[in-house]
């Protein structure tokens, strides 16, 4: 599996070796041992958890304040934009975000760490999304950011206004958003 560092360091892009013929493929989507080689620490997950959303769903940006989560995560069917923002506020990349496309064809996945905020928009028609967290689900923690937020300035590549949850729809600016410290 071949680990790259994104422009924030802490977020890590994971492409598996994928074994392939006319049969099908194999590969192998998570590996303790290499994930805590390229992290750099122990890390253990708690959760996994399966979403499925149609095309131009915008689900984010979340973080839990509390309880923070670091997630895996990954696209079984279909395609994504991900992205992760950085809400630490002692960080050098404080308010900067990195954004990936992860999709079935291409088996990339991401990692989040805790002290980020993350969301996705769907590209394809459907998409699947699989992830795994370091912490499990606390909805009193859940905070959410505009997906749009001027500061941020996230270049989400859709032509349209996404569809969004009446909890995002109501999320706050980034400027007063409940950060890090």
């Amino acid at each position: 599996m071949n680990a790259t560092r994104l422009a924030i360091p802490d977020v890590i892009l994971f492409e598996p070796k994928v074994f392939g013929d006319d049969r099908g493929f194999f590969f192998e989507s998570f590996n303790q041992k290499q994930f805590e080689a390229a992290v750099g620490r122990s890390v253990s997950f708690v959760q996994d958890n399966h979403s499925r959303s149609a095309r131009n769903v915008l689900r984010g940006l979340h973080y839990q304040i509390q309880q923070p989560q670091g997630k895996l995560v990954r696209v079984s069917q279909g395609e994504v934009f991900d992205v992760a923002v950085d809400l630490r506020r002692y960080s050098p990349t404080f308010g900067h975000w990195v954004g990936e496309i992860l999709s079935a064809e291409n088996k990339k996945q991401l990692w989040v760490p805790e002290g980020f905020g993350h969301g996705f928009v769907v590209l394809s028609d459907t998409a699947e999304f699989l992830y795994k967290t370091t912490d499990y689900y606390a909805p009193e923690h859940e905070r959410s950011i505009m997906w749009n937020d001027s500061t941020l300035g996230v270049k989400w590549p859709i032509q349209d206004d996404p569809i969004l949850s009446a909890k995002d729809a109501k999320a706050v600016a980034f400027t007063q958003a409940e950060v890090f410290e």
